[in-house]
């Protein structure tokens, strides 16, 4: 249950809301604490925002859609603001180019974190009943926070990567390496299903209407893949063998020279990996992670399987409770799977972000909301796959079975990696 599950339709009064607010702001403050003061700065590719933009742009959204709209007598911290840090939203006005957002080096940290305590200040009064609110918008805002919280991690990791000392973020954390639970196939719901979100606490738009949808017989696999098994597919010619690829996908690996996941690099016949704990051997029995759909889709054709489609993924994951490897784990990183019930499959949530073959669209009857957050998943919906599951880096209270997360198929900064299913 998301934190917002327990404040949209469910008795409650304002402080409670209040208080999942500083929780929320609170959880932001932990991700960045190792950071020094130059971190917050830079942006290493034009994907990959800086993380004092994260910081000033989750802040924008309360100031602009709650605080300047519902409260009377607010007094906005900068007026530039709302340019500098509005992301895409057209309808609230122009934006400062994204991939230059590292070329604004004033504010500094020190007046963003103003700006955030200013806003915070004057939110702790409407959500404390000094003013009328829409209750939907702010819940929305704080889980538009956490997606950003996840964004903060995977694009400081991003940017540590580009250092030749490799930085460690936060020292590793005991992890669980053992043998790697044996790859089963579990019978997943067929026929007619229904899939989408099913009410009862807070989704995304993206997620709804639930509707009916026709799953032919198929199989899907109890655990993603492990860097044991990639690893055999890159000793097999992986990236040299075009008959696994999408034409896209082989352009890509040509023309950016892959041979590897993003952040692996072969040493002395070793491969060696950038982790958030500084740069280690790959793990045989850890998720692979930081692949790309071409990579996932490619892979997934080399094992005679394929991917799932998200209306599949769904059905089991439906089944399942949430639980596994998060935020707030602190590993920051997947870590291998330990032996589960027969029939039953594990890290369906949490470690990495499992492709899925379908193309991010609206599902039927779908309308966005009116206004300026219509823009929030609508306009994306193009040009995208999507994945299922949530990450290392997503809160807990984040993620659902409904989740649709979205990104386009060369990415991989993401922790993104690969389930595996088949026709039955």
């Amino acid at each position: 249950m998301t934190a917002a599950d327990r404040v949209v339709g469910t008795p409650g009064t304002h402080p409670d809301l209040a208080e999942i607010y500083r929780r929320v702001r609170r959880a932001t403050d932990w991700i960045c604490e190792p950071l020094a003061i130059e971190d917050f700065v830079v942006q290493p590719m034009p994907d990959a925002s800086p993380t004092r933009w994260h910081l000033a742009h989750t802040t924008w959204f309360f100031e602009t859609f709650v605080l300047k709209r519902c409260y009377p007598g607010y007094h906005a911290f900068h007026a530039d603001f709302e340019y500098l840090f509005n992301s895409y939203y057209n309808a609230v006005g122009p934006q400062w180019s994204r991939p230059h957002r590292g070329l604004l080096t004033r504010p500094g940290i020190a007046e963003v974190r103003e700006y955030r305590a200013h806003v915070d200040a004057a939110m702790a009064e409407l959500l404390g009943g000094a003013g009328e609110f829409d209750r939907d918008v702010v819940v929305l805002g704080l889980n538009h926070e956490q997606q950003h919280q996840e964004l903060i991690v995977t694009d400081f990791k991003y940017l540590l990567s580009c250092n030749p000392l490799k930085p460690v973020y936060r020292p590793a954390k005991a992890r669980p390496i053992g043998a790697v639970p044996a790859l089963t196939w579990i019978d997943g719901p067929d026929g007619v299903v229904e899939i989408g979100h099913a009410g009862g606490g807070f989704a995304f738009d993206n997620e709804s209407p639930r509707h009916r949808v026709f799953v032919d017989r198929y199989q899907i696999a109890s655990r993603p893949v492990t860097c044991g098994e990639y690893l055999r597919f890159i000793a097999d010619g992986g990236y040299r063998r075009p008959e696994f690829w999408l034409a896209d996908g082989w352009n890509a690996v040509r023309e950016r020279g892959w041979v590897a996941p993003l952040y692996w690099e072969e040493r002395d016949g070793e491969w060696w990996m950038m982790t958030l704990s500084g740069i280690r051997r790959v793990e045989p029995a850890e998720p692979v992670t930081h692949v790309s759909y071409y990579e996932a889709d490619a892979y997934a054709r080399w094992a005679g399987m394929r991917l799932p489609t998200e209306a599949e993924w769904e059905c089991v994951a439906s089944s399942h409770p949430v639980e596994g490897n998060f935020l707030e784990t602190g590993h920051f990183h997947p870590v291998a799977a330990v032996a589960a019930a027969p029939g039953r499959a594990i890290q369906l949530y949490g470690d990495v972000w499992e492709w899925t073959q379908s193309a991010y669209a609206a599902y039927p009857r779908y309308r966005p909301v009116e206004g300026a957050l219509g823009e929030y998943n609508a306009k994306f919906m193009c040009n995208q796959l999507v994945l299922r599951g949530g990450s290392c880096a997503t809160p807990r209270t984040h993620i659902r079975a409904s989740y649709r997360n979205f990104f386009p198929p060369d990415a991989r900064w993401q922790f993104s990696g690969i389930r595996l299913a088949r026709d039955a």
